[in-house]
Protein backbone atom coordinates (compact mmCIF):
# COMPACT_ATOMS: atom_id res chain seq x y z
CA UNK A 1 0.00 0.00 0.00
CA UNK A 2 1.46 3.59 -1.14
CA UNK A 3 2.69 5.78 1.68
CA UNK A 4 1.36 8.46 -0.03
CA UNK A 5 -2.72 9.85 -0.27
CA UNK A 6 -3.67 12.56 -2.44
CA UNK A 7 -7.20 14.29 -1.96
CA UNK A 8 -7.36 14.93 -5.13
CA UNK A 9 -10.27 16.22 -7.82
CA UNK A 10 -10.09 16.70 -11.31
CA UNK A 11 -9.82 19.65 -12.56
CA UNK A 12 -8.96 21.72 -9.37
CA UNK A 13 -6.03 22.85 -7.46
CA UNK A 14 -5.05 19.18 -6.56
CA UNK A 15 -3.61 18.37 -10.65
CA UNK A 16 -1.02 20.97 -8.96
CA UNK A 17 -0.30 18.31 -6.23
CA UNK A 18 -0.71 15.52 -8.94
CA UNK A 19 2.40 16.41 -11.33
CA UNK A 20 4.40 16.84 -8.31
CA UNK A 21 3.65 13.51 -7.23
CA UNK A 22 4.16 12.26 -11.02
CA UNK A 23 7.57 14.19 -10.94
CA UNK A 24 8.37 12.41 -7.41
CA UNK A 25 8.02 8.73 -8.83
CA UNK A 26 7.06 7.32 -5.76
CA UNK A 27 4.21 5.57 -5.42
CA UNK A 28 0.55 7.30 -4.76
CA UNK A 29 -2.72 6.52 -3.68
CA UNK A 30 -5.60 8.56 -5.01
CA UNK A 31 -8.95 9.48 -2.71
CA UNK A 32 -10.80 11.12 -5.64
CA UNK A 33 -13.50 13.68 -4.56
CA UNK A 34 -16.64 14.60 -5.71
CA UNK A 35 -17.37 18.30 -5.18
CA UNK A 36 -20.19 18.33 -6.56
CA UNK A 37 -21.38 16.19 -4.12
CA UNK A 38 -20.28 18.46 -1.36
CA UNK A 39 -18.39 15.79 0.36
CA UNK A 40 -15.44 18.13 0.91
CA UNK A 41 -17.58 20.21 3.19
CA UNK A 42 -18.69 16.93 5.13
CA UNK A 43 -17.57 16.04 9.11
CA UNK A 44 -15.14 13.31 8.09
CA UNK A 45 -13.34 15.45 5.36
CA UNK A 46 -13.03 18.34 7.16
CA UNK A 47 -10.90 16.59 9.77
CA UNK A 48 -8.64 16.11 7.21
CA UNK A 49 -8.89 19.53 5.78
CA UNK A 50 -11.37 21.78 8.05
CA UNK A 51 -11.23 24.36 4.81
CA UNK A 52 -13.25 21.86 3.04
CA UNK A 53 -11.15 21.90 -0.16
CA UNK A 54 -8.30 19.84 -1.86
CA UNK A 55 -6.20 19.23 -2.22
CA UNK A 56 -5.15 17.29 1.05
CA UNK A 57 -2.04 14.94 1.33
CA UNK A 58 -1.88 12.08 3.70
CA UNK A 59 2.06 11.17 4.13
CA UNK A 60 1.52 8.00 6.88
CA UNK A 61 0.07 10.10 10.28
CA UNK A 62 0.90 13.43 8.47
CA UNK A 63 -1.49 15.82 6.92
CA UNK A 64 -0.27 18.60 4.97
CA UNK A 65 -2.78 21.25 3.20
CA UNK A 66 -2.47 24.08 0.88
CA UNK A 67 -0.74 23.51 -2.34
CA UNK A 68 2.79 25.49 -2.46
CA UNK A 69 2.84 23.48 1.77
CA UNK A 70 2.72 20.25 -0.08
CA UNK A 71 4.52 20.72 -2.83
CA UNK A 72 7.27 21.98 -0.69
CA UNK A 73 6.92 19.24 2.12
CA UNK A 74 7.81 16.39 -1.00
CA UNK A 75 10.57 17.92 -2.23
CA UNK A 76 11.96 17.69 1.24
CA UNK A 77 10.42 14.42 2.28
CA UNK A 78 11.94 13.18 -0.77
CA UNK A 79 15.14 14.73 -1.78
CA UNK A 80 16.58 12.03 -4.20
CA UNK A 81 13.59 13.26 -6.29
CA UNK A 82 15.98 16.36 -6.40
CA UNK A 83 12.49 18.88 -6.63
CA UNK A 84 14.36 20.57 -3.64
CA UNK A 85 17.07 22.91 -1.99
CA UNK A 86 18.08 22.53 0.66
CA UNK A 87 18.91 24.41 3.69
CA UNK A 88 22.17 26.05 3.09
CA UNK A 89 22.10 26.64 -0.34
CA UNK A 90 22.31 29.90 -1.43
CA UNK A 91 19.28 28.96 -4.11
CA UNK A 92 16.79 28.42 -1.21
CA UNK A 93 16.08 31.93 -1.27
CA UNK A 94 15.17 32.32 -4.81
CA UNK A 95 13.30 28.95 -4.70
CA UNK A 96 11.12 29.85 -1.07
CA UNK A 97 10.36 33.02 -2.78
CA UNK A 98 8.68 31.69 -5.81
CA UNK A 99 7.09 28.88 -3.60
CA UNK A 100 5.31 31.70 -1.56
CA UNK A 101 5.18 34.12 -4.32
CA UNK A 102 2.24 32.24 -6.78
CA UNK A 103 -0.22 32.02 -3.66
CA UNK A 104 0.76 35.24 -2.42
CA UNK A 105 1.19 37.47 -5.13
CA UNK A 106 0.36 35.71 -9.22
CA UNK A 107 -3.02 33.89 -7.76
CA UNK A 108 -4.74 37.04 -6.17
CA UNK A 109 -3.39 39.47 -8.36
CA UNK A 110 -5.08 36.77 -11.65
CA UNK A 111 -8.49 36.65 -9.39
CA UNK A 112 -8.84 40.36 -8.69
CA UNK A 113 -8.47 40.59 -12.59
CA UNK A 114 -11.19 38.21 -13.12
CA UNK A 115 -13.15 38.96 -10.40
CA UNK A 116 -12.79 42.89 -10.11
CA UNK A 117 -13.81 44.94 -7.24
CA UNK A 118 -16.54 47.27 -7.28
CA UNK A 119 -14.26 49.97 -5.39
CA UNK A 120 -10.36 50.41 -6.22
CA UNK A 121 -8.35 49.27 -3.08
CA UNK A 122 -5.95 52.35 -1.48
CA UNK A 123 -2.83 52.23 -2.60
CA UNK A 124 -0.47 49.31 -1.25
CA UNK A 125 -3.07 47.66 0.74
CA UNK A 126 -2.87 44.70 -1.96
CA UNK A 127 -0.02 42.56 -1.15
CA UNK A 128 0.82 42.27 -4.61
CA UNK A 129 0.95 45.38 -5.52
CA UNK A 130 -1.07 45.51 -8.86
CA UNK A 131 -1.53 43.13 -11.61
CA UNK A 132 0.93 44.58 -14.14
CA UNK A 133 4.04 44.61 -11.81
CA UNK A 134 3.32 40.78 -11.03
CA UNK A 135 3.23 40.22 -14.20
CA UNK A 136 6.64 41.94 -15.33
CA UNK A 137 8.33 40.19 -12.29
CA UNK A 138 7.22 36.86 -13.64
CA UNK A 139 7.97 37.54 -17.13
CA UNK A 140 11.23 38.58 -16.18
CA UNK A 141 12.06 35.36 -13.89
CA UNK A 142 10.71 33.07 -16.68
CA UNK A 143 13.31 34.25 -19.48
CA UNK A 144 16.12 34.06 -17.34
CA UNK A 145 16.77 30.43 -18.18
CA UNK A 146 15.04 27.04 -18.55
CA UNK A 147 13.71 27.19 -15.54
CA UNK A 148 12.85 29.52 -12.28
CA UNK A 149 16.78 28.03 -10.77
CA UNK A 150 18.44 28.62 -14.03
CA UNK A 151 18.61 24.80 -15.31
CA UNK A 152 17.47 23.06 -12.56
CA UNK A 153 13.84 22.24 -12.39
CA UNK A 154 12.16 22.42 -8.96
CA UNK A 155 9.03 22.22 -6.78
CA UNK A 156 8.82 25.96 -7.45
CA UNK A 157 8.12 25.41 -11.45
CA UNK A 158 5.45 22.93 -10.35
CA UNK A 159 3.63 25.63 -8.50
CA UNK A 160 4.71 29.03 -10.64
CA UNK A 161 3.91 27.14 -14.02
CA UNK A 162 0.92 24.86 -12.84
CA UNK A 163 -0.24 28.86 -12.34
CA UNK A 164 0.72 30.67 -15.22
CA UNK A 165 -1.17 27.90 -17.17
CA UNK A 166 -3.82 27.96 -15.84
CA UNK A 167 -3.70 31.84 -16.23
CA UNK A 168 -2.94 31.40 -20.07
CA UNK A 169 -5.96 28.54 -20.46
CA UNK A 170 -8.42 31.02 -18.98
CA UNK A 171 -6.87 34.35 -21.08
CA UNK A 172 -6.03 35.62 -17.71
CA UNK A 173 -2.31 36.11 -18.22
CA UNK A 174 -1.49 37.35 -21.71
CA UNK A 175 0.30 34.58 -24.12
CA UNK A 176 3.60 36.35 -24.38
CA UNK A 177 6.16 34.82 -26.06
CA UNK A 178 8.08 34.64 -22.85
CA UNK A 179 5.18 32.77 -20.14
CA UNK A 180 4.34 30.36 -23.74
CA UNK A 181 8.21 29.73 -23.89
CA UNK A 182 8.20 28.62 -20.10
CA UNK A 183 4.59 26.69 -19.59
CA UNK A 184 6.17 24.75 -23.61
CA UNK A 185 9.35 23.77 -21.83
CA UNK A 186 7.23 22.81 -18.87
CA UNK A 187 4.53 20.92 -20.84
CA UNK A 188 7.41 18.50 -22.62
CA UNK A 189 8.24 17.13 -18.92
CA UNK A 190 6.55 13.63 -19.15
CA UNK A 191 5.43 13.96 -15.75
CA UNK A 192 2.97 16.55 -16.40
CA UNK A 193 2.58 14.56 -20.04
CA UNK A 194 1.38 11.69 -17.21
CA UNK A 195 -0.72 13.89 -14.81
CA UNK A 196 -2.50 15.68 -17.51
CA UNK A 197 -3.34 12.61 -19.18
CA UNK A 198 -4.53 10.70 -15.93
CA UNK A 199 -6.87 13.84 -15.14
CA UNK A 200 -8.34 13.88 -18.05
CA UNK A 201 -9.05 9.99 -17.96
CA UNK A 202 -10.48 11.18 -14.53
CA UNK A 203 -12.95 13.89 -15.93
CA UNK A 204 -13.80 12.32 -18.57
CA UNK A 205 -15.48 9.10 -16.92
CA UNK A 206 -17.46 11.37 -14.35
Amino acid sequence: MANLKLYHAAPSRSSIVRWMLEELGEPYELEVMNLQSGIQRQADYRKINPMGKVPALLHGEVVVTEVAAICTYLADEFPDAGLNVPVGDPRRATYLKWLFFTPGCLEPAILDKAYPRKETPFSGTLGYGDYDLVLNVVRQAVSQGEYLLGDKFSAADVVLGSMIRWGMMFDLLPKDPELQAYVQRLEARPALQRATALDHELAAAK
